[in-house]
């Protein structure tokens, strides 16, 4: 079926009593849509569960009794399909740093920073490479296992492992040694910015 404009098709004929329950649960869209954000938390989550809600109504329009509340029926779609959702989240594999290994990690950094290392010129890169007098005044303030860790660590970009390989000594104490230089240097940064 066509019209008279070319390439435009004309819509198909609907019967009259067999859509207007749907058009009247299209009515519902604004309270499923405020329902469904107090339960996503999320403008666009909520819309992508009213969308699935209207989408599984349609498809399960021909189970809806007449004379039953539409509203509620709706309503019963929409919670179930945000608590399938929900579950099939908490079935998927949430991949976070914490998951990943140190090697993990340090790969895709060092890939990270060979790609940026790529369009910067060599200046920036030692520029970046050369902390203010008032850090390197206060890194040399520090004990030198707690100096070569925090150097190693936060200069140099090495990872745990290779800091315990260079420092001869086990992860746990390079993470300790991290710690507490790190403290240490920012206690002495803080009294540097409290005395000008």
């Amino acid at each position: 079926m066509t019209t008279d404009q070319p390439g435009i098709a004309a819509p198909l004929p609907r019967a009259p009593c067999a859509d207007a329950p749907f058009d009247e649960a299209l009515g519902y869209m604004r309270q499923l849509h405020a329902k469904a954000s107090r339960m996503t938390r999320n403008h666009s989550d909520a819309e992508d569960l009213v969308q699935e809600t209207y989408a599984r109504a349609f498809a399960s329009f021909h189970q809806f009794k007449e004379g039953t509340n539409l509203r509620a029926w709706l309503n019963r779609i929409l919670t179930n399909t945000f608590i399938s959702s929900y579950r099939k989240r908490q079935r998927e594999p949430a991949l976070t740093s914490a998951s990943l290994e140190d090697w993990q990690l340090e790969r895709a950094h060092s890939r990270s920073v060979q790609s940026s290392v790529a369009t910067r010129s060599a200046e920036e890169l030692i520029l970046d490479r050369i902390p203010d007098a008032s850090v390197t005044a206060a890194l040399r303030q520090l004990p030198g296992d707690f100096r070569m860790a925090v150097y190693l660590a936060d200069v140099e970009g090495f990872g745990y492992r290779e800091i315990a390989q260079v420092m001869h000594c086990p992860i746990g104490t390079v993470m300790s040694r991290l710690h507490r230089g790190r403290s240490q240097l920012r206690e002495l940064l803080c009294s540097d910015s409290e005395s000008v």
